[in-house]
């Protein structure tokens, strides 16, 4: 989309960040494997009567509170936010993706694809080697998402959920340099 433009949040737009979480469908998951060294996956789709949709609860970001160690990208068409990437500084050469939302209206329309560009730009600028992020694996479409955008599988965490709501999901750690 060419009307699109993507730019650093400032203050004077801080209620940006607050843009709302919208449904995505279940429909199967994403099962990582290590061998020698490398990563692989399958996919395991879900029968229909277990399709479901799934909604994160909205964040409530507080911006002066995380613009020390966070930055912000928004995604405009005109004057309305319509995506959202925050990022936060590690320790490491890695400049973490911490959200990354679209407004379902403008999802499939290189909206996500164009805040990764704007991301991997910003980790170059501070002198990182490029983006990791985390996808639950039960987020089929957002882990096809991160492979289409040239990240790739870095690590698993199968015990994160343990104990919690969400027991029996698992998180894939997506990589990409640039």
């Amino acid at each position: 989309m060419s009307n699109i433009i993507y730019r650093i949040i400032d203050e004077a737009h801080s209620a940006d960040i607050n843009i709302v979480n919208e449904p995505f469908p279940v429909y199967g998951r994403m099962i990582p494997s290590l061998s020698d060294g490398k990563w692989d996956y399958r996919e395991v789709l879900f029968p229909a009567e277990e399709i479901e949709e799934m909604r994160f609860p909205d964040e409530n970001y507080r911006y002066h509170e995380m613009i020390k160690d966070h930055a912000f990208i928004g995604a405009y068409d005109g004057e309305k936010c319509i995506g959202l990437a925050i990022l936060a500084d590690d320790w490491f050469k890695y400049m973490y993706l911490d959200d990354l939302k679209v407004n379902a209206a403008y999802r499939r329309m290189g909206v996500g694809h164009g805040l990764i560009e704007a991301s991997m730009a910003l980790a170059k600028e501070r002198n990182y080697r490029g983006l990791y992020t985390i996808g639950q694996d039960n987020n089929l479409n957002a882990c096809r998402f991160y492979l289409s955008c040239g990240f790739e599988i870095g690590g698993f965490n199968s015990r994160v959920y343990r104990g919690t709501k969400q027991e029996g999901k698992s998180d894939i750690y997506f990589y990409k340099e640039g």
